[in-house]
């Protein structure tokens, strides 16, 4: 069986297989082969519209480092074919969901998507699909590879002295803020009505009007300009309540009334495959009252007051009142979702909080203001500047976190670099006539 393969190999290499695509007349052919894995050149070039799509400035040897970017990824699945290693369906799915939307907004609709490429959109989305296996493939291949990497204080404080000190990096302001909110309550009034807006719309959708429509008109979650469809979750991306529901639905099914951490919601399942369900669904929320508004801000104005007094410091009243889940318990201390550290850049911060810190020093305390929460619901607020450092250069005593992660990253770097020339050795590899002019990173690439 390897010896068929490879002569089949063998075979597209010194006779191209040409491929015509739909009616555009867009020639095709193998430009590489690595192991068992061909690349073509429509890969190359569907690569090089994705960067167009994504605004990229493209250098003129950008397709050459396309097909290398191409090459190693090929070289690392051929070794996990060999390995046995596989990725999750789930995962791949719920990777696929977030670009393919991503790249939606950024273009437009699918049929500008399908303009663009010049394919039709279930053909894109099974290259799409594809191309996201094979990059998790090898991204858990690097992570064999590497995985065992160590990096040592020594090693840290040794590249830190040998880098070139105009070669260090500059670390612009960051700033660590703490948190104590307040949620406005609503009234039993306010929870009838949005429960009774839901039941009038449940009767309309059951008695034959269209969905998506009315989430559109009256969802106020941002999903109401897709119809209020979600696109395929796992159980673990869903509110847990809202997942319960979803999942006992039936194709085109309506649910009751959900209660989620966001709202209220009634649901309809398009489609459920596997442990991933794709639903639409219409998010209402109670309509919260001014005295309710007025009532969470002296709330915390009065906690403010208590901190600027020192009856209590602010950490502890964090631990004591904060309606907060994810930060009373580190004395109101915000993690930054984008880094997992508590170290934001001005502009990683919500826009009230941007405000709101903008004149305060290191230990006072904002006034009340109103943000919303992770979950997107109205939320007030009072923080507290716990530290802000000026631009500056990294070192050792203010970064040594950084400077681990710029070892460790090197690191990786010589590991796959001398992975890959091993490889290239073991590995039969064919780079087409057209690309062999290219001036590869890596040298080993044509034979």
């Amino acid at each position: 069986m390897q010896k068929l393969i490879y002569y089949i190999s063998f075979y597209l290499i010194i006779y191209p297989v040409y491929i015509l695509h739909g009616q555009e007349g867009i020639i095709d052919q193998v430009v590489a082969v690595v192991g068992n894995n061909i690349i073509l050149q429509s890969d190359v070039e569907n690569q090089y519209l994705q960067y167009r799509v994504q605004g990229y400035s493209l250098k003129e040897d950008i397709k050459c480092e396309i097909l290398e970017s191409f090459l190693v990824e090929k070289l690392l699945i051929n070794q996990a074919i060999i390995d046995s290693i596989e990725v999750n369906d789930n995962q791949v799915e719920s990777e696929f969901n977030q670009r393919y939307q991503m790249f939606i907004k950024q273009i437009g609709s699918e049929e500008k998507l399908e303009e663009y490429w010049k394919k039709p959109i279930m053909e894109i989305k099974e290259d799409l699909r594809e191309a996201i296996y094979e990059q998790m493939v090898s991204q858990q291949m690097q992570a064999e590879i590497t995985g065992n990497l160590k990096i040592a204080p020594s090693e840290v404080r040794s590249f830190y002295n040998k880098i070139s000190k105009d070669s260090l990096p500059l670390v612009n302001a960051e700033i660590e803020i703490c948190q104590i909110t307040k949620s406005p309550s609503f009234n039993e009034q306010a929870i009838f009505e949005a429960k009774e807006k839901l039941l009038n719309l449940r009767k309309r959708i059951i008695s034959g009007e269209d969905f998506a429509t009315l989430a559109i008109l009256y969802s106020v979650d941002p999903s109401a300009r897709k119809g209020g469809e979600l696109g395929l979750l796992s159980r673990a991306e869903l509110d847990t309540e809202f997942a319960k529901a979803a999942f006992s639905l039936k194709e085109n099914g309506v649910s009751r009334i959900v209660e989620s951490d966001f709202g209220y919601h009634i649901i309809q399942l398009i489609e459920k495959k596997d442990d991933l369900v794709n639903v639409r669904h219409i998010l209402i929320k109670p309509r919260v009252l001014s005295f309710e508004v007025v009532q969470a801000k002296r709330y915390l104005d009065s906690i403010a007051n208590l901190i600027r007094s020192d009856s209590i410091s602010f950490e502890i009243a964090a631990r004591l009142f904060s309606e907060d889940k994810n930060t009373k318990m580190n004395g109101g201390l915000i993690v930054n979702p984008q880094t997992g550290t508590s170290k934001f850049l001005m502009d990683q911060l919500n826009t009230p909080e941007f405000y709101a810190v903008n004149n305060l020093k290191i230990g006072e305390i904002s006034d009340s203001f109103e943000s919303t929460d992770d979950k997107g619901k109205q939320v007030f607020k009072i923080i507290v500047v716990k530290s802000w450092s000026k631009p500056h250069k990294v070192n050792l005593k203010d970064d040594y976190l950084k400077l681990q992660e710029l070892v460790m990253v090197e690191k990786q770097q010589d590991l796959i670099k001398e992975w890959i020339r091993e490889k290239q050795k073991s590995t039969y590899i064919h780079i087409d006539d057209s690309f062999k002019s290219c001036n590869f990173f890596s040298k080993g690439w044509v034979k």
